[in-house]
């Protein structure tokens, strides 16, 4: 084998290993912005996110992702690996990689419907997404189906993992209904606030650092010259989103750490579409944009459209696309 296929087999596996302990991020952030009373549920459908979606996703996703196209629209073989040969490492690389994708497009809809979702209906939905929406929207843009012969360009998931989970969340919790106690009468919206905003912080930093084997691993190649300025353009928008989330949040008296954390998550998901597209610069605008965004977003749903999302951040992402869609494409490339 090949020094640069050996070398190309670990980067995708060391950065499937970065993706993989996103989910104790996704775990602990929701535990955190949540009441005490859901917490090991909520770390129960986190764990069965990743324990069932891996083994349903081997099963029949790949294939259906991967599999030899059928008008563009789904994969119709390669179900479990089954035309890999044992030796080709990095097909079975590429499968993990993808798999805890798969996972983290799951984990999306846990914190919108925290709280309100019986356990059971959650495990069936988890089996649906990364069986079929996943997969799906993953063939139609990377794996030769009809929007990536269009030319649409998303590098590392902002549609693909993010808007395929923010759309699944933002109907979930439209389905489901506010908690009970979220609005009075009159309309009005009261505040749940979660119960360990410790636990939350900590669980942003590490779903801020497995992001940097979320996108700069998206190049599959450790060769690569695009890794060094992925990493760097993931780290400044994130920055940027929660600099910009926090001063907008100001106009309500004083930051809120609830909203600067989820800016932060804002901004990794802006930027994860574009990262290897853009400059540094630009980078840091699609990230104020962000903070913008998720800041408008929020108090729309809460306050004009009585949609009681958890977490604050999660039905907010499938927006992301509009901002790298018409920047990272149109005005900001390197």
């Amino acid at each position: 084998m090949e020094l640069s296929t050996v070398l190309d087999t670990l980067w995708i596996l060391i950065a499937s290993f970065l993706v993989f302990s996103m989910h104790a991020g996704f775990a602990i952030v929701e535990a955190g912005f949540t009441r005490a009373k859901n917490t090991v549920n909520i770390l129960m459908k986190n764990f069965m996110n990743v324990s069932l979606g891996l083994l349903v996703f081997f099963l029949i996703g790949y294939g259906f992702m991967f599999g030899k196209s059928a008008g563009g629209f789904i994969g119709t073989n390669n179900f479990m690996l089954s035309i890999s040969d044992p030796s080709n490492t990095q097909n079975f690389a590429l499968w993990f990689f993808q798999a805890v994708f798969a996972a983290t497009a799951a984990t999306i809809v846990s914190g919108a419907v925290a709280e309100r979702i019986k356990f059971y209906s959650y495990l069936l939905y988890c089996v649906i997404i990364t069986s079929l929406v996943y997969p799906i929207v993953g063939h139609w843009i990377w794996g030769g189906g009809w929007l990536q012969q269009l030319g649409m360009i998303d590098f590392a998931g902002s549609t693909v993992v993010h808007s395929a989970g923010g759309f699944s969340a933002l109907a979930g919790a439209m389905v489901l209904g506010p908690r009970l106690g979220k609005y009075n009468k009159d309309g009005s919206s009261n505040a749940i606030p979660g119960h360990n905003i410790a636990l939350a912080a900590l669980g942003v930093f590490i779903l801020w650092f497995g992001w940097f084997g979320f996108n700069p691993g998206s190049t599959l190649s450790a060769s690569s010259q695009a890794i060094a300025i992925i990493a760097v353009n993931t780290a400044v928008a994130a920055g940027a989103v929660a600099l910009s989330a926090m001063v907008l949040w100001i106009r309500y008296k004083k930051p809120d750490a609830s909203m600067t954390l989820n800016g932060a998550l804002a901004g990794l998901v802006g930027i994860t579409a574009g990262c290897a597209l853009v400059s540094p610069v630009s980078a840091i605008i699609i990230g104020l944009l962000c903070g913008v965004i998720v800041s408008i977003s929020t108090d729309l749903f809460d306050r004009k459209f009585k949609i009681d999302e958890s977490c604050g951040s999660n039905i907010c992402s499938w927006r992301m696309w509009c901002v790298w869609h018409s920047i990272c494409r149109n005005i900001c490339t390197v």
